[in-house]
């Protein structure tokens, strides 16, 4: 029998901990995102930029609602699951409106791999719940 050996394996007590930090962090990303359209962009900037688009005002502030909420839920580790799969469809809105400036997001505009690939970790993240340190426990 061919078995890996010790060294090659992490402790299986450090998997909780590898999933509260890719909860956390993502998370903070939603958080940073969020705070970036009220404070720097401003709630007008934001909901133009959307108009611009062609988009409905009122999705500038559903969004920014998804990405504080969401953020902080997910850093507290509050209904993981959910929360993950309820921002997807945020993440693949943002996908789309960067298809057209190609794929590296240091593109003019952004391109659209970071917002895939944030959306394929929040699959990933109600893939496998909340991890350590996780408020969401309280609420079984």
């Amino acid at each position: 029998m061919n078995t890996p050996s010790s060294a090659m394996t992490a402790p299986a007590n450090i998997q909780p901990h590898a999933i509260a930090l890719l909860r956390v962090s993502l998370g903070v990303m939603a958080l940073a995102h969020g705070l970036l359209k009220v404070f720097v962009f401003t709630l007008p900037g934001t909901v133009g930029y959307f108009e611009s688009l062609g988009l409905p005002g009122f999705l500038a502030y559903l969004t920014i609602l998804g990405e504080l909420g969401g953020g902080l839920a997910l850093i507290l580790g509050v209904y993981t699951r959910w929360i993950s799969l309820a921002m997807i469809p945020l993440l693949l809105g943002a996908t789309s409106i960067h298809l057209g400036n190609g794929w590296m997001f240091s593109n003019e505009g952004g391109g659209w791999e970071f917002p895939l690939f944030w959306t394929v970790a929040l699959l990933v993240q109600a893939g496998l719940g909340s991890g350590s340190f996780s408020l969401g426990r309280l609420f079984r």
